[in-house]
């Protein structure tokens, strides 16, 4: 069983990344499984790739293991791409960059959905049109990047009327109406459902085929 580091502090991600990783000859642990902290890289990158990229690098050299590192986000045709790099941060600003540091993260969630939602006001529903993007990036203890792989996941930004609903998932899944149907969110799927067509799942599983054949680990 190879282990590799995932590069998240967020437990959400590690747990999503175990399950579509049950089975595999993979085993994945989080930052947190260190009796040790990293410095934080700044995702300072103006791509998914550039931040998949700085967070697999510096946590590989950091930890001394094999590293996998994903930028992941919400794209808005409407909004002309955004939130994009900056999904989890959507609502604050430079001026407000400390208040953010001092939330919770389900409390930024709601204030970057708040945000979303409210530029959205006036879109018509067919023109809502959205996708969770993930970009993943392996690196080894040297800092070498092995590969890289994408993922996305087609659905729309829910009303104000609609939306929030489900309590699974995490971010902007309570907005998210899958498609082709859009009567549902990522949010009401269940861990099982999602992980089959997740943006993530379909970077992981691309991933897995890449790390199987190439011999990395």
């Amino acid at each position: 069983m190879a282990t590799i580091v995932l590069a998240t502090q967020n437990p959400g991600k590690v747990s999503e990344l175990q399950s579509l990783l049950e089975g595999s000859t993979i085993d994945i642990i989080g930052l947190d499984s260190f009796d040790q902290s990293f410095p934080e890289p700044e995702e300072v990158g103006e791509t998914f790739l550039d931040n998949a990229t700085i967070k697999a690098v510096a946590y590989a050299k950091a930890t001394g293991m094999h590293c996998l590192a994903d930028d992941s986000g919400l794209i808005v045709d409407a909004l002309d791409g955004r939130p994009g790099v900056i999904s989890s941060h959507y609502a604050f600003d430079g001026e407000t960059e400390g208040q953010a540091a001092a939330m919770t993260r389900d409390q930024r969630d709601v204030l970057n959905g708040e945000r979303v939602l409210k530029e959205l006001a006036n879109i018509a529903d067919e023109q809502r049109t959205a996708r969770f993007t993930c970009t993943m990036v392996l690196a080894d203890p040297s800092g070498t990047v092995l590969a890289s792989t994408v993922g996305a996941f087609e659905g729309r930004i829910g009303r104000a009327d609609q939306v929030p609903m489900g309590e699974n998932g995490f971010g902007y899944d309570p907005l998210f109406l899958v498609g082709p149907d859009f009567d549902r969110t990522s949010a009401q799927m269940s861990p099982a459902e999602k992980n089959a067509v997740s943006h993530r799942a379909k970077a992981v599983n691309e991933m897995i085929e890449i790390i199987a054949s190439g011999g990395f680990i």
